[in-house]
């Protein structure tokens, strides 16, 4: 009867130490269960530098939503951005590929515009920034063509 006692116990630990890996799991993975309701809107960036699927979306410094897809679409990034419908995103917003930190990783900032009329969902913003080319800029300013 001991011995039933120690397996059932071994057994219970076992079985919430698996649950317990599982969620971390999903919670480090940031993998959404739960649909929540989101807006879908699209950006285009002549260079997305290293934005990676998963990335945040920002106002304010505020996470709004996710990257959720990046596709190559006539010679242009598109990027699959998925975002709360709590936080309206007008159709004059600029959409520009920001850095956390000095060497940190890829993140869409939304600068919110002035209009009343908002994207809907599917929608596009229309003006977009890729991120600073820190090498672009060093070579530039080595060989003399700042000006540029």
């Amino acid at each position: 009867m001991r011995k039933f006692s120690l397996e059932l116990n071994v057994g219970i630990f076992f079985i919430v130490g698996i649950l317990c890996l599982a969620y971390l799991s999903i919670k480090l993975g940031k993998l959404d269960f739960v649909s929540s309701k989101d807006t879908t809107i699209y950006a285009t960036f002549s260079n997305i530098g290293g934005l990676k699927v998963g990335a945040e979306v920002q106002i304010a410094g505020v996470t709004i939503g996710r990257v959720k897809t990046i596709t190559l679409d006539e010679y242009q990034a598109k990027v699959k951005l998925q975002v709360s419908t709590a936080v309206p995103i007008q159709d004059d917003a600029i959409a520009s590929i920001k850095t956390k930190g000095l060497v940190g990783e890829k993140f869409v900032e939304i600068t919110p515009g002035g209009s009343d009329s908002v994207i809907a969902n599917g929608g596009k913003i229309q003006d977009t920034q890729p991120p600073f080319d820190v090498e672009r800029a060093i070579s530039k300013w080595v060989f003399g063509k700042a000006s540029d």
